[in-house]
């Protein structure tokens, strides 16, 4: 199994100052996890490259982005919403995140990797079209299905996130859509507090309740993904990964553990051998806990590679 790995050091640039847990450190920890198991070894590793408007445009309308580059700050941060801050490089960071994806897309579909897991931020599920909020500016996954369709007719896609929060920007994005499911599993009732009752066929939400482990996780995704993936039958697969839904992250109530990080991945990498002739891009979401974040995706990459 070839499996690439891209990041870039731009995405270390975004910092909304040493309280917020969406941390540059989130991208070292990782980084430095990976280099000292001997698993970055296994990969082929590659730097992201910008993002282009038009990619961008394609997902957000133009008027919104410039909203955003019209509102970053000289020096220090301004908030966009609650915990969203922007400080001077913050775009540049988020530029390069959704860039990162679409080189992703292109390396897997062009078939020169089978899978990819792209370690980047800000983060993008709960970027909505028009909106910025939950530490996203873009929406990094949303941008990479719209370069997969646009530019190399793909017909069917599946967006798979497993992270603690619910993957708002990303419905609000492919609502109604019939060539996008996307499937989003999350604790509840919690932010962003929308979204959570889906009335589309193509939005498939698993809320799961505080305190759930793994074993009720594994029961839902099973009972709930596993059918509606073999209805849509994804040419190719998009992971939401977040590891923020892990028992020793504090941002959540969830209690996941390392190992059912491997077993998700292993079985959406099932799947996309089923279906999608094995293509899967991975894109890091949340996950705040250093340590843990880092293990969780020690696991998940592991489980991509066919380790």
């Amino acid at each position: 199994m070839i499996t690439s790995f891209i990041s870039h050091q731009d995405c270390t640039l975004h910092n909304m100052g040493p309280w917020h847990p969406e941390s540059p450190h989130r991208l070292t920890a990782i980084d430095e996890r990976l280099r000292r198991s001997g698993l970055m070894q296994e990969l082929l590793q590659y730097k992201a490259r910008p993002v282009t408007p038009e990619q961008l445009f394609r997902v957000h309308p133009k008027a919104h982005v410039r909203s955003l580059e019209l509102s970053v700050p000289e020096d220090g941060v301004v908030a966009i919403e609650d915990e969203t801050l922007l400080c001077p490089h913050s775009l540049e960071a988020a530029t390069m995140a959704a860039g990162a994806v679409i080189r992703g897309t292109e390396q897997v579909l062009k078939n020169q990797a089978d899978n990819v897991f792209c370690a980047v931020r800000p983060p993008g599920h709960h970027a909505e079209r028009v909106e910025s909020m939950g530490f996203c500016f873009y929406n990094n996954v949303a941008v990479g299905v719209e370069h997969a369709i646009q530019n190399f007719g793909v017909q069917r896609v599946a967006v798979l996130d497993f992270d603690v929060h619910h993957a708002n920007g990303t419905v609000d994005i492919f609502k109604g859509r019939e060539d996008v499911l996307v499937c989003s599993s999350f604790q509840h009732p919690f932010y962003p507090w929308r979204y959570a009752d889906s009335e589309w066929d193509n939005i498939l939400n698993t809320p799961l309740d505080a305190g759930a482990g793994g074993l009720d996780f594994r029961r839902a995704i099973e009972a709930q993904w596993l059918p509606a993936l073999q209805m849509h039958r994804p040419d190719i697969i998009f992971i939401s990964a977040g590891f923020d839904a892990h028992q020793e992250d504090p941002m959540g109530e969830l209690n996941l553990l390392e190992d059912d990080y491997y077993w998700i991945t292993q079985l959406i990498c099932d799947v996309a051998k089923t279906y999608s002739q094995g293509r899967v891009v991975s894109v890091l979401e949340g996950g705040y806990e250093l340590d843990a974040l880092a293990r969780s995706v020690e696991k998940h990459v592991q489980a991509l590679a066919g380790l």
